[in-house]
């Protein structure tokens, strides 16, 4: 009956996961969509080579949710034969495609906005019409606001791709932001303000990408947790009924989880089977107080 309960809760557990996962990315990726379309046809409508820029910026975000949404997909898949430590890495792997996709668009839009400014000529350039300036502002909002929406849930689910994801939101919403600054100097006749303002938001872009490829390397290579972390554990562990002393504890990300290797040590009269149930009682404490532990192995040595 115990097994039982656990299942269902598990059960009931993945799936809501799986309808946070589904919804985040259809709001994510029909937000983008629209988000592009207004901002394409502003920046056509209203001569805003900065607000194109930032369109296509919002465009790469619809192809960023879907990644993110098939990475987080694939890494909740069960372990098999092939993969008995199960998938959690794909989760990076979406990461690092993410960061890919920003460091191109990035580039895309910097190089835009550098080539008119060395050109040197603003007299061909037409000034911003008030709909680009709209669409900047109805941006800054709109992303914003999908910012915070896809942050809480990327807690929830303790996802890297979903953060990263958020992150690439809030980076748009800083492009729309240099869009806003550019195409407002333009109207006041300031017209290199409106490219050089792409020039500013491929440096807000290129940094998120830099960010996100940065963390999702480290979860990639097995690099040890925080030494705040490590210390909470150590404590933990310390305290733990039985537990004389803590000899040896290392830790290591994979994907957004985590290995712990540990020795403990314990009163060494005890029997075979007495010390066997202290280091059980460690191992499943430690695995309910971080959940986000993948596995933990404990070696038992005599205090």
């Amino acid at each position: 009956m115990k097994n039982g309960g656990y299942l269902m809760t598990s059960q009931k557990q993945q799936l809501n996961e799986q309808k946070m996962i589904n919804h985040l990315s259809t709001v994510g990726i029909l937000g983008n969509v629209i988000l592009t379309a207004f901002k394409l046809l502003a920046g056509i409508i209203g001569h805003s080579g900065a607000m194109i820029s930032d369109a296509v910026h919002s465009l790469s975000d619809v192809f960023a949710t879907f990644i993110a949404f098939l990475g987080v997909k694939l890494s909740k898949k069960s372990a098999d034969s092939e993969h008995p430590y199960g998938h959690d890495r794909l989760e990076c792997v979406a990461s690092m495609v993410l960061a890919a996709i920003l460091l191109a668009t990035g580039i895309g839009i910097g190089m835009s906005g550098v080539k008119t400014i060395i050109a040197g000529d603003y007299s061909h350039l037409q000034a911003p019409g008030t709909i680009a300036l709209v669409a900047a502002i109805v941006s800054i909002l709109t992303k914003e606001g999908m910012f915070w929406y896809t942050r809480h849930y990327a807690k929830i689910l303790d996802s890297a791709a979903f953060m990263a994801d958020a992150w690439h939101h809030r980076s748009d919403a800083f492009s729309s932001v240099g869009s806003l600054i550019g195409i407002g100097g333009a109207m006041l006749g300031f017209p290199v303000l409106d490219p050089l303002a792409s020039v500013v938001i491929c440096i807000f872009i290129l940094k998120v990408a830099f960010d996100i490829f940065k963390d999702a390397l480290d979860k990639m290579l097995d690099t040890s947790c925080s030494e705040e972390y490590e210390e909470k554990l150590a404590d933990y562990i310390r305290k733990s009924q039985g537990v004389e002393r803590l000899d040896l504890l290392r830790t290591r990300m994979f994907g957004n989880k985590v290995y712990i290797d540990a020795e403990i040590a314990v009163d060494g009269t005890l029997s075979l089977k007495d010390a066997h149930a202290i280091a059980e009682d460690v191992h499943d404490n430690v695995e309910k107080k971080f959940p986000n532990t993948k596995h933990i192995m404990i070696h038992v040595n005599p205090a």
